[in-house]
């Protein structure tokens, strides 16, 4: 009796990863959500731990049995539970292993949309700089820039130095300057921005 409680107890102790590593990469996950966010351009690190959370659990809950019952086809010395126990650490480690691809495949889009968006205000500056009036030229500098399109196309406002209209120019970054830029109106980008939540 003693000693197959001795033996319960020591697979016990080896099989005894699932959660430690279920905790830990959790947090790796999140961190790695935040860092390298699978779709938009970012995520925050709340819901970036709440989508691993979610992930991690649903990936244990349906893959930690059939495949702790595949490891004990060729591993039939191993008891039912330490066998899911060493499935599910595996399914946590895959799905850490799935959001670093994704995220490192995606990261590359978001610097490509980053430069866009700095090319399309550099481009606006510019155009406004020489073409605006001189009570929106002032504050050429104070840009307020909305993405239409992500990666080609921007609208662009600036302030009149009063600070009571808007001069607002559409940037297509496809096109040459200054033919991919042209005045859009005063309504300042807050009210388009509204309209799209």
């Amino acid at each position: 009796m003693d000693g197959g409680w001795l033996v319960r107890l020591r697979w016990q102790r080896r099989g005894a990863w699932l959660w430690p590593a279920f905790a830990a990469l959790t947090v790796v996950d999140a961190v790695v959500g935040h860092e390298l966010p699978a779709s938009g351009d970012t995520e925050s690190l709340p819901a970036a731990a709440i989508a691993a959370l979610v992930l991690n659990l649903i990936a244990v809950l349906l893959l930690s049995r059939p495949l702790g019952a595949l490891l004990r086809r060729f591993r039939g010395d191993l008891p039912g539970f330490v066998a899911r126990n060493y499935a599910g650490t595996g399914v946590v480690f895959a799905v850490t292993a799935a959001l670093l691809v994704v995220g490192l495949a995606h990261h590359d889009s978001i610097m490509a949309n980053q430069r866009a968006m700095r090319d399309a205000i550099t481009r606006a500056q510019a155009w406004i700089g020489d073409r605006a009036p001189a009570a929106f030229r002032r504050n050429v500098e104070l840009l307020s820039t909305l993405t239409i399109q992500p990666g080609s196309v921007y609208r662009s406002c600036v302030l009149s130095s009063d600070g009571r209209r808007s001069y607002c120019v559409i940037v297509n970054t496809s096109l040459p300057f200054p033919r991919g830029v042209r005045f859009d109106g005063y309504e300042p980008n807050a009210v388009f921005s509204q309209g799209v939540g």
